[in-house]
């Protein structure tokens, strides 16, 4: 029998799954429990396997009010026949914010959930959620090890002017800094470059992890140098429900003119805003894509423009630019944004492929989607979040047995 890792991301009202042999990282499975907390129609948990076959599915109703704790009592009973004889011999778990102490992947225990529970009040809608099903795991199997991952880590080594808001020293010490976020799926695509791209990866790229929610990090010699979000995973492109950067003078504007409060404005911004909120539509890009709405195609216009202004930005902290890539469900996906993005960073020298943008990914594969002449090379590559997570969780926990 050998070693299996497992993989968590949990979200409010959801909880994600997958599970990796601990060698060859090779996926036994995946899946997600949805409508957790008291959806009105219920939770439905579905697992699949490799091929995407369906592995298992299970449906409870509205009033059975599922939480993390019995969702992973569930899939500790219902999955092991399924893992191919493999044993589960650690859990990672994929944690929004490490703060300004968690560089590196950890082991959980008392003290490191104390800290992370601290951190609660820089990352409130996630951090939470992200917490519960370690604390539901200790409780359910304590013999398993845990291990958290941070969004953060990846973004730890930007220069310290890359970090600072024009705020008084005190509150920078007290931890109100540009964190930066997507720090797993950024690690993933630098380890997948050398593979890709040698020169990209020795060189000066700017990756755009373009989802639900979105950023864009430049990359020096595939280390982190500058990131687009900041303080929280409100800042810097519009998402799907998410503001993005905003002038901090509309926040005070809404309270005194609109009366509005802390938590009301924090619901604006996270979840009334963005392509949602443009649109008055859906968040979702595929819906504003296929739409004929004027304020659909508004909301296209400025996810692009925004894109745009970054990547200048972006280009500027590197000094330079020698390739563009691609990753999430919007960057690997979406081939009008891809286009219009490119076609707009023209003037950094980027001729696109417009044969090879048309093409779908698939497997993991990376794709070229600019022209073999042109002065930047740009690249379509899946992200994989898990299994960076995965191999965290292998290197902590085998190494100490």
């Amino acid at each position: 029998m050998t070693d299996a890792i497992a993989v968590i991301n949990a979200g409010s009202s959801s909880l994600k799954f997958s599970v990796f042999t601990s060698k060859a990282f090779k996926p036994l499975l995946h899946g997600q429990v949805e409508g957790l907390g008291g959806s009105t129609c219920g939770a439905h948990a579905i697992a699949k396997d490799a091929r995407n076959q369906v592995l298992l599915e299970q449906r409870w109703m509205p009033s059975e009010h599922l939480g993390h704790e019995q969702a992973l009592a569930y899939l500790l009973h219902a999955l092991p026949p399924f893992l191919d004889g493999h044993h589960l011999k650690a859990v990672g778990h994929r944690v929004v914010h490490g703060g300004v102490h968690f560089h590196e992947p950890v082991v959980l225990d008392d003290a490191v959930m104390a800290e992370l529970a601290g951190l609660i009040p820089l990352a409130p809608l996630h951090q939470p959620h992200n917490l519960s099903p370690v604390k539901a795991l200790r409780k359910l199997a304590p013999h398993l090890p845990q291990v958290a991952c941070f969004d953060t880590a990846f973004h730890a080594g930007n220069p310290e002017v890359a970090t600072r808001f024009a705020l008084p020293a005190e509150l920078h010490d007290a931890g109100v800094r540009r964190y930066g976020f997507h720090g797993l799926s950024y690690e993933y695509i630098a380890s997948r470059l050398p593979h890709v791209d040698a020169h990209a990866a020795k060189g000066r790229t700017v990756v755009m992890h373009l989802g639900n929610g979105s950023s864009m990090c430049a990359l020096q010699g595939g280390h982190s140098v500058a990131s687009t979000m900041g303080f929280t995973a409100l800042d810097g492109l519009p998402m799907g429900t998410r503001c993005g950067n905003i002038d901090a003078g509309v926040l005070i504007w809404l309270m005194d003119q609109r009366g509005l409060n802390a938590r009301q404005i924090e619901h604006l911004l996270y979840s009334e805003s963005g392509l949602l909120g443009v649109s008055g539509l859906s968040s979702d890009m595929r819906t504003l894509l296929d739409s004929d709405s004027a304020r659909a195609r508004q909301a296209v216009a400025l996810y692009v423009y925004r894109i745009g202004r970054e990547l200048g930005s972006l280009v500027a902290a590197l000094g330079g630019l020698d390739a563009i890539v691609f990753t999430a469900g919007i960057g690997e996906h979406a081939t009008p944004i891809r286009e219009q993005v490119c076609r707009q960073a023209a003037w950094l020298g980027v001729a696109l492929d417009e044969t090879a943008n048309l093409q779908a990914v698939a497997d993991g594969h990376a794709l070229r989607i600019s022209q073999s002449d042109s002065r930047v090379a740009v690249w379509v590559i899946p992200t994989n979040e898990e299994l960076m997570i995965a191999r965290h969780t292998a290197r902590l926990v085998l190494a100490s047995t």
